[in-house]
């Protein structure tokens, strides 16, 4: 493990959420790593206001990229970022405090590794979970997963060389799942993802459902958009709608067990709004196959506070 502390740039997309930039630029302050060795940089992805207050308070810089979606903005980000490693988080997002000495490390590992790290629930109330918190603790942001079988990290707790990324190229805009289109080509260009579980950041809950029906719209909208390559995908979308709106049943025995929440109300909870999430996904995939309309990123009815991460 090499002692030389590298240089890091934090790239950080920005839409309508002042409260939440303020709060993840605040936990980046704190970290416990030399700040003369990162930058900050916040790039506005067309909020009504510019969260110009917000970066007087932090030692951040504020760019703007006038063209929907938050892989634009990254990849503005990342012309503008001076780092040899370029570590990326959502601005509703909380960095732990060795975040960025754990993202450090990767110069230490050989090149062509991607780092993705773990994404834990924010909790305001730590003596209670609300039923979404319960919820999004057991099948939201799923990174392990996401890294180890599907072969890609959420670009919301996402650490890259410069090199690398640029051997992959840029993200695509709101058209494709910019983390797992980038993703795929990463692979594609001979780079590999590791799961880091000490590369943490937290991410609060939904508050509605309604933020999280607007999440699945949009996915449901690029998953669409992938499945219309393949022939016969039709028949291959209705099905796949009828094993998601029966999947909660083999979630029984992961509601009941895990150690990510407490009690019997919290677990009947997570269950409650897990059902209403899978049926409602498997009515919006049954009803894509008609005429609908394309999902936009940051369209304030559908807006999703989180747009870099892959949900459960």
């Amino acid at each position: 493990m090499t002692d030389r502390k590298p240089f890091l740039s934090v790239i950080i997309p920005h839409l309508n959420q002042p409260e939440g930039l303020d709060a993840c630029l605040t936990s980046l302050d704190a970290q416990n790593f030399e700040r003369a060795r990162f930058e900050v940089i916040v790039v506005d992805n067309g909020s009504a206001c510019l969260p110009q207050g917000v970066i007087a308070s932090h030692s951040a810089c504020l760019l703007e990229e006038p063209k929907a979606g938050p892989g634009l903005a990254r990849n503005r980000g990342v012309e503008a970022a001076t780092g040899e490693i370029l570590c990326f988080i959502d601005a509703d997002c909380r960095a732990h405090p060795n975040w960025l000495r754990v993202a450090s490390e990767i110069i230490s590992m050989p090149e062509r590794v991607v780092l993705g790290g773990d994404v834990q629930i924010w909790r305001d109330d730590q003596s209670r979970f609300t039923s979404l918190e319960a919820y999004e603790s057991l099948f939201a942001y799923m990174q392990k997963r996401y890294i180890e079988k599907n072969g890609f990290s959420g670009t919301g707790n996402l650490v890259v060389r410069r090199i690398d990324i640029m051997r992959v190229g840029p993200f695509k805009g709101i058209e494709v799942a910019e983390d797992m289109d980038w993703g795929s080509r990463a692979i594609a260009a001979g780079l590999r993802f590791r799961y880091e579980p000490d590369l943490i950041i937290y991410h609060p809950a939904r508050r509605t459902m309604a933020e999280l029906f607007a999440k699945w719209d949009r996915h449901l909208q690029h998953y669409l958009n992938k499945a219309k390559e393949k022939p016969l995908w039709r028949i291959f979308w209705a099905a796949r709608a009828v094993g998601v709106f029966l999947s909660p049943v083999a979630e029984l025995g992961k509601i009941l067990t895990s150690p990510k929440i407490s009690g019997l109300s919290t677990r009947f909870q997570a269950a409650s709004v897990l059902v209403a999430i899978r049926s409602y996904r498997a009515w919006k995939m049954l009803q894509l196959l008609g005429p609908h309309k394309t999902i936009i990123w940051n369209s304030s009815a559908v807006v999703d506070r989180n747009a870099g991460n892959r949900p459960a």
